[in-house]
């Protein structure tokens, strides 16, 4: 329970640093610092709800889409939360493909960084 609640927080962690950077990166991205907050909660459920789904859907139908199931499933948590949320705003399609590609490149090496950084301790009681 404990671990499932330290990976949920690092995710939020490194989705919240991801769309940042791509805000800050690209001119047709912004965030609204109020709902900044509900717009990264509602982009890592999304993410979470997704990827499992395009990587099933992979496996079944494309083994070319393997590979490429995070970026699909974090375009589509960009997709939804700019549908559902004031809080993120995209345009222009060469923003799309750009904030995509950040935002998964940065919770990628997030996911990486973050747990060796927070989770130091454990990972040396562990060897």
């Amino acid at each position: 329970m404990v671990r499932a609640l330290i990976r949920i927080v690092l995710q939020l962690v490194g989705n919240a640093i991801g769309l940042i950077v791509a805000a800050w990166i690209l001119d047709d991205m912004s965030l609204d610092g109020a709902a900044f907050v509900i717009a990264v909660l509602i982009f890592t459920v999304l993410a979470v709800i997704v990827q499992p789904l395009i990587q099933k859907v992979a496996l079944k139908n494309m083994e070319a889409l393997q590979g490429s199931s995070a970026l699909i499933a974090t375009f589509i948590a960009l997709l939804l939360t700019d549908w559902i949320s004031d809080g993120l705003t995209i345009t222009g399609a060469a923003t799309w493909i750009l904030a995509t590609i950040i935002v998964w490149l940065i919770t990628m090496l997030a996911g990486v960084i973050l747990p060796v950084i927070f989770l130091k301790k454990e990972v040396v009681e562990r060897r």
